[in-house]
């Protein structure tokens, strides 16, 4: 089992990473403005069974491959080092000033099809299974059991935060959008922000490494 500071952190750092503004958040954004509060929870479920598969296919890759090809623990954790940075170095680069001009014009859709969308708008990201791949390996250590157990704990708190986090901003959909507009510097706070944790955790587990 992971120890439970190492969980508080992970924690932490998947609020941080729910907050940032992303596909997910603007298309829940978008489809609650556009249809209404339900139809923004129905996609919003949609979305919670996408970070369920990528943490399933993650999970059991990350145990194939640590059983299978020796040093891939290392191996992984330094790539993941390498793309955390990377991923700080964009979140910075990017024009989130227009991060919120969500779609409000979508078309009223069914509810299959909303769960559906809101799916598909996950799964088909491709940064999600690059940043899971990425993220669990520096939470996961051989000494704390199996590694898919870790896996799956470690996905269970983020799957609990993101839907506690994202059913918020579904319900205050309207809100959000009419405060973002008015307060743009939030947006460029948010950026260094995220910035900083990533930058922090690569640093953490450089430095890990070194021992």
């Amino acid at each position: 089992m992971i120890p439970i500071h190492e969980l508080l952190v992970f924690a932490l750092a998947s609020l941080v990473m729910v907050l940032s503004p992303g596909p997910n958040m603007i298309y829940l954004i978008s489809r609650s403005l556009s249809q209404g509060k339900q139809a923004g929870v129905i996609s919003l479920f949609g979305v919670i069974c996408g970070f369920l598969f990528h943490i399933l296919m993650v999970s059991f890759g990350l145990t194939a491959i640590f059983f299978a090809v020796p040093y891939a623990f290392i191996i992984v954790k330094f790539l993941g080092v390498g793309y955390l940075l990377y991923l700080a170095y964009n979140t910075v680069k990017s024009d989130g000033n227009k991060i919120f001009d969500a779609d409000h014009t979508l078309k009223k859709d069914k509810p299959f099809k909303l769960f559906n969308i809101g799916f598909l708008t996950n799964i088909l990201n491709p940064k999600m299974a690059l940043f899971y791949l990425s993220f669990f390996p520096q939470f996961i250590k051989p000494e704390y059991g199996s590694i898919l157990s870790q896996s799956f704990q470690l996905g269970v708190v983020q799957i609990i935060i993101s839907f506690c986090i994202n059913f918020l901003i579904v319900i205050s959909a309207a809100k959000m959008a009419l405060w973002f507009a008015k307060n743009p510097i939030w947006v460029r706070v948010q950026k260094w922000f995220m910035a900083s944790v990533l930058s922090g955790l690569a640093i953490k587990i450089a430095f890990a490494k070194a021992k």
